[in-house]
Formats: C-alpha cells, structure tokens, sequence
C-alpha cells in the first residue's frame, strides 16, 4: 500500500506555495472550494486566485504564520469569502520551502449554539463550575457533580459556602470573588478528601472571570483538576532533596540517625526511629546478615506528637527483637517490611507483649515499614516508620521512597561510624604517643592541655617537657600538616627525633635543623606524588636555671608569650625560620633572660587562628587573657590559667584544628647552690680539689653523698687533666634531690665507655662513674665540652 499524502486530505482545502508565489499543490478540497482542477492552477501564480485588487498581500515577507479573510475568485466568476490559515512548510531536511495555506470548506456553526460543544462541556472528564456575579452556581457539569456526589440541579443556585461548611470552600468562594473583582486569572491548590473518601486528594483548580460580547462581567468559571500523583511525586522529590540537604551535616551517628528521623516526620510516617546493631557483638565490624533474635540500640527517634510518647525504648537503650518481629524479618532478609493491622483486628503483631511492640499496641499504630539501613555491603541497622495519625498505610511508592532516603542516610551514618572510628583509633595512638604527665624539674613548673579537632580528624599537634643535663630542661611544641592517623604517627616520629637529638644537648638551632633533615627523608621515603609529603612546624626552647636564661628557636611555629611576673604578657621576638621540610635554609637562636616567676606559654596554631579571626588577633586575645588573671604560683594555677585561656579563645563548640598548650614557670637555681673550681693541669692537684669538694658538700649537708661524689669528681678531673685540654673547670649544683658534678674543658673529643681488659692498669674509669651514678653524658660547648653525672639525693625537704 503506498502511503497517504496527508496535503491530498479533501476535508479542508489545502495548497502549497512556494516563497516565489506558485501554486506547487492543489487538493480535492481546494477544487471544491473554487472549482479549479489541480492541473489549471499548479504552477500558476497564487495572486491569480484573488479576487480583485487592494486586498492584503498574503503572505508578508518573514511571517511565520498568517490568518485572515481573503476573496478569492471562483472558477465560474463568483467571489468566494474563505477564512485561510498559512504557515511555513518544513521539509525533512529542515530548510523551509514554501507555504501551506489551509481553509475549511463550510461553515461553522456558533459555539453557543452548537450541541457538540453544549456535550463537550457537560461531560468532560475536567470537573467544571460556572458562577454568576453574584458566586451562584449556575452551571456545573457531570464530573464535578460525581465529585461532590449531589446531583447538579440540587446545585444550582447555591453558593460554595452553602454546599459546604468546610474552610477551604470558604477560602476557595474569597478566590473566585478576588478573580470576579480584578479580572486577574488564578490558581488555588486545596489537599482534602472528596466525599465518600477517607483518603484525602490533592486539587488544583484555575478560575476565570466571564465577560459577555458587550464586555459587561457575566461571572466566572472554575475548572479542577485532580493532581494528587503530581502533588505526592512533588512532596517524593521534595523530600529526597531535604534528606540530601539535612542528612549527613556531622560526622556523629546519633546526630545522622535523629536528622534522617526529624526529615521523614511528618511527610512520610508520624512516627520514625532508627535503631543501630552493636558492632561490639559482631567483631568491631557490621555483619552482612545479623542473626535473629537481633540485638539493637536506639540511636534516635521523632514523632509527631510532641515528647514522642510513641516511643518504647530511649536512645541509647538495648533491646533485643525476636525473629518474628518486623525489624528482625527486615534485618534478616536484607529488604523492607510493610505491617498493617487493618481496623478491628485483633490478632497479629500488634498485641504481642514483648517490649519492643508495647509502644506500637498502646498507640494504635495501624502501618509500620521497617526499612534496613544498608551500606557498602553491611547491614547497620533499620529504620521503622509508623502511622496512627495519618489514615494510609504505606504504599508501594512509599516503600520507595523510604528506601531511597534511607539509603542516603546509611551511607551518612556509615561515614559517620567509620570516621568515629578512625577518630578514636587516631586518639588512642595520638595519646599514646603525648606524655601522659610532665615530668618534675628544678627548673620550670609546667601545665599543659591537649584538645583534638571538633569537626576535623585529628592532628599532630604535640608538646614536650625533657630534662636536660646541668638542671636545665628543654620544652618543645610542634604542629604536623594534615589530620588523620598518617598525622598522629609522623607526629610520634618527631617527638621521639626530639627527644633523641635533646638527649645529645643540641643547640636549638642546631636541633631544628636535624629536625628539618629528617622530615625531608620522610617526605622522600612517602612517594614522589605529593599524597604523603610531610610538613610541621616547631618550636624548641632550653632552659638553664642557673644562669636563667632561654634559648630558643623556631620553625615556622607561632612565637610564645611571656608573661612577666610584674609586667604585661607580650609575644617574644624571634627569628621566623622555614617550616620543617623546606630543606637547605638555616634556622636561628635567640636567647633571653628570664626573671624568677616568669611564665612562657607555647601552643599551636588550632588555639589562635578560626574563621572569625587571624593569627595576630589571636595572640593579642591570648596575652589580654593572660594579662587580666596572671598565673599564680602554685601548679593549680597554671591548670586553672590553661583552663581560662581555652574558654576564652575556643568558640563554644569546640576548636575547627587541634591546640596544644603548655605553661611553663621559669625557677631559678640559688648561687648558694651552685659551687665552681677552676682546676690546674696538674694531676699533683686532684687531692686538694677532692677536699675543696668535701668541704662544700659539708657546707651544704649533703656529707652521705661525699664517698661517691669524691670518686667521681676524682675520676672525670684526672681524665680531664689527662686527655683535655686547658682551662678546666669543676662544677657541683644540687637541688633537693639530685646533685650534679660537671668537668669542662676546652677540648672537643668526646669520651667513651669502654670495657677494661683484665690486666688493664686503667680504662675502668667512666664504667666506675657509670655504676655510682644514676646517669651521665658528655655535651658539646663552644668552648669544648662538658662530662656531667648525676646523683639521687634523699629529699631534705
């Protein structure tokens, strides 16, 4: 069968023009209309079809479409009034050709006369009211008289208000007055069950005003229309873009598990709770599959009403769920659960006395869907959802939709476990690796704080007291970049470097440059792309309380502050330096004098710096906290003066970075501590000198430490008379419970343990020194070196 030209169609008369004006195709209908066969018009100019001259030009140049009234001539003379419709053709190849000029061949008749368009309006499946000026209902058509189940001619003449007490027919009659009044079209949405129904619909309704041919106002015109899919696909999306939105905004599960509850209340259930399986009974992980009966915790729960009074268990409790429970079926098969107790039942699950369904019986829950939350393959608790309030149990669409939302928040609450995870893991290892208190030292009383990130993982911020030789200590902050356990184990790699290279009485400056080497070689050993490149900052100071004064020396950290014992706090100048893993670039000592009482503060960027603020503001907020309750003298008070200065610069909710911070109160050694020889390069003398020892040690009553103090101060002056070089120098310091006895010289080899063979006459001299002390060492000077060794005192105090 060959296919229907639809131009040959002789319902209505067609043509086609080309742009020039030639006839290019001529129906049957067009031959009806005005008599010419196709073969006396194709290829003849159009125009020669008009009737008579000063008629429009049809059509004008560059119109799309064009309609009017023309005169045409009929084949037998006649003219011929023809209401023609034209509009540019478009080929398959999308370039226009010509024009197609249609016309209808008889008359039609007038639409208010016309029964045909009387049926059209009448049964329409669209529900129709027609009101006059006066909002009486003077036409109604058979859907809308189906709808409100009335039939029409009991309608007419009534107002809405009279058909109905219900608010929205009031509110609906003060839209159709608004539209009688302005002639301003307008929509109105109502949500309410039709008559007979118990489900409530969704209805949109468009109103007109109505004006005679004299354009005198005769009423208006209302059509509605049911849009209850449309209004549910819109409330679905509409909550599937809120669950996207207010999911998942902390990385806490019971803050995920109460937002997922809050977003599905009211619009989905009236009552909704999350509970969570315990990965504590499954190995630390979330089984694929739990086995009944299951074990859950409630994590959150929202109602409808307020105090939620639905809910049968609080958050945090345990309850255990029988196999034949909904939320052990849904857990068990990996799928979602719907329940419903259809009205007057009273068999089922609804009645069954374990705890977990109490709440459910006593409610009058009639629709529960327990949905599993799932996520990268395990199975981390179910979400229940419940109706009493709203009269429809869920649907299939339902289901749906709470799988979908669910979904989204399993996956934020699995985020939110597996960062709980690696967060606790991260501190278990960051507080492992941090002094869990700092040691006792003559030198500087010390209190720190340590406080991990609110909302980021942890850091590498970390802190340090370490004794020294000679009384002094060494104190040292550092900030390694980056958060997460790879930022807590670097973090440990330094402070153990730090306490390596202090135990060797490095000069600051000398230290972070060692320190700077190190990071380096780790930032090689990590890859060569970028992923593992290791950064920190550092600050490391060395006390000495006999001469009291500080030197420090930094590493791109923030200074610290001294706080004066009778002066404002301040930030001490010193010498930038590159961050550590820069490489290649020097670092710089300062040194400073310290009164007795004064107190240095060092901390981390995380205490200073925030969104609300920069580094600088944030040492100035620190040295007016300081400054307004100076810390007192007692080691109470430095905890109570750390204590204030994180509620004073760390916002409410916690700091957005890790802070470090330690005190420290500077102590000063007596003279009358502190005894010096200068000793001649003459072993003759060594006897003297050990009296000019007994004697001090009488002085200072400290005679039950005199036989080992005099074999030792023996042994390291006669080796230093005998392999140093001069001056020699003797120095005896004690405190209550140590005494101290150094020997310096001006050369710079460094003396070794070794072990003596049998008939060695010496060599046995540091191992004797090494047994009758509680430690000793060698550091370097800048004039040479100095061995020093340590004894335990008893306490005098």
């Amino acid at each position: 069968m060959s296919p229907v030209n639809p131009y040959d169609d002789a319902a209505t008369a067609r043509a086609v023009i080309d742009d020039t004006g030639v006839v290019l195709h001529w129906n049957e209908g067009a031959s009806r209309l005005l008599g010419h066969p196709p073969e006396g018009v194709v290829g003849r100019p159009a125009a020669d079809l008009l009737a008579g001259a000063g008629q429009d030009e049809f059509p004008k140049p560059g119109d799309a479409r064009w309609h009017g009234v023309l005169k045409l001539r009929h084949r037998d003379g006649h003219v011929v009034s023809a209401r023609v419709l034209a509009h540019r053709r478009w080929p398959d190849d999308g370039r226009p050709a010509g024009w197609l000029a249609v016309a209808a061949l008889d008359s039609v008749p007038d639409p208010a006369d016309d029964p045909l368009v009387n049926l059209a309006l009448t049964q329409s499946p669209c529900a129709m009211l027609i009101f006059d000026e006066q909002l009486r209902l003077c036409g109604v058509n058979d859907a809308m008289a189906r709808l409100t189940m009335v039939p029409s001619e009991h309608l007419l003449g009534l107002r809405l208000t009279d058909i109905d007490s219900h608010p929205e027919y009031a509110k609906y009659e003060e839209n159709l007055r608004r539209v009688l009044v302005t002639g301003k079209p307008h929509e109105v949405e109502t949500f309410q069950p039709v008559p007979g129904e118990t489900h409530p619909q969704a209805w949109l309704a468009r109103v007109a005003r109505l004006t005679g041919p004299d354009g005198r106002i005769r009423g208006v015109c209302a059509s509605v229309h049911d849009f209850t899919e449309q209004h549910r696909a819109r409330e679905r999306l509409q909550l599937v873009n809120e669950a996207s939105v207010r999911i998942g905004t902390t990385l806490d599960v019971t803050s995920t598990a109460q937002e997922l509850a809050q977003v599905c209340v009211p619009v989905l259930a009236d009552f909704v709770s999350v509970d969570l399986l315990d990965p504590g009974e499954h190995g630390g992980e979330h089984p694929d599959r739990p086995l009944p009966p299951v074990t859950l915790r409630r994590a959150a729960h929202t109602s409808i009403t307020p105090g939620c009074p639905e809910a049968v268990a609080e958050p945090g409790r345990l309850d255990d769920y029988p196999a034949v429970s909904p939320q052990a079926e849904c857990l068990v098969t990996g799928r979602a659960i719907v329940t419903t107790v259809p009205s007057g039942d009273g068999e089922g699950w609804q009645n069954r006395d374990e705890v977990p369904f109490r709440g459910v019986r006593e409610d009058g829950v009639h629709s529960m869907l327990c949905v599993p939350l799932q996520a990268r393959g395990a199975t981390l608790g179910v979400a229940v959802f419940a109706r009493f309030r709203s009269p429809v149990p869920f649907t299939h669409e339902d289901v749906l939709l709470a799988e979908e939302v669910t979904a989204r928040a399993a996956v934020c609450i699995d985020n939110a476990r597996r960062y709980s995870r690696e967060r606790e893991t991260t501190l278990t290892l960051q507080r492992s690796l941090l002094p869990r208190q700092l040691p006792p030292t003559a030198a500087v009383q010390a209190a720190s704080r340590y406080l991990p990130a609110a909302r980021a993982g942890v850091g590498g911020d970390w802190f340090d007291v370490i004794p020294l030789s000679g009384m002094r200590v060494a104190m040292v902050v550092g900030d390694v970049v980056g958060h997460g356990i790879q930022a807590s184990a670097t973090m440990g790699r330094l402070r153990t470097a730090v306490r390596t290279l202090a135990d060797i009485d490095l000069a600051p400056d000398e230290l972070l440059t060692h320190l700077d080497d190190l990071v380096v070689r780790l930032s090689d050993e990590s890859g060569g792309d970028g992923t593992g490149e290791v950064g920190a900052t550092c600050l490391y100071a060395v006390y000495d309380p006999v001469s009291r004064r500080c030197t420090l020396a930094r590493a791109g950290h923030p200074p610290p502050v001294l706080v004066p014992p009778n002066g404002r706090p301040h930030h001490v100048e010193l010498p930038s330096g590159p961050p550590l893993g820069v490489g290649g670039l020097p670092f710089e000592s300062a040194e400073l004098d310290l009164s007795e009482g004064s107190v240095l503060a060092f901390y981390t960027d995380g205490l200073i710096e925030s969104r609300e603020r920069d580094g600088d503001t944030g040492i100035a907020l620190l040295c007016e906290t300081l400054a307004a309750a100076p810390p007192g003298t007692s080691s109470a008070a430095l905890d109570e003066t750390c204590d204030r200065v994180l509620r004073t610069l760390l916002p409410p909710g916690g700091a957005a970075d890790d802070v470090a911070l330690l005190l420290a109160r500077a102590r000063g050694l007596p003279p009358s501590r502190v005894a010096t020889w200068d000793i001649p390069a003459d072993p003759a003398l060594v006897a003297p000198v050990r009296k000019q020892v007994l004697e001090q040690l009488a002085t200072w009553s400290l005679t039950e430490a005199s036989f080992t103090t005099e074999l030792v101060v023996s042994e390291l002056v006669t080796n230093a008379i005998r392999y140093g070089a001069p001056p020699i120098r003797l120095r005896l310091i004690h405190d209550a419970t140590t005494l101290i006895c150094e020997v310096s010289d001006t050369s710079h080899t460094a003396p070794h343990l070794r072990r003596a063979k049998t008939w060695d006459e010496g060599g046995r001299g540091l191992l004797l020194v090494a047994q009758l002390t509680q430690r000793w060492g060698s550091r370097h000077t800048a004039e040479g070196k100095t061995i020093w060794a340590e004894m335990a005192l008893l306490d005098q105090r």
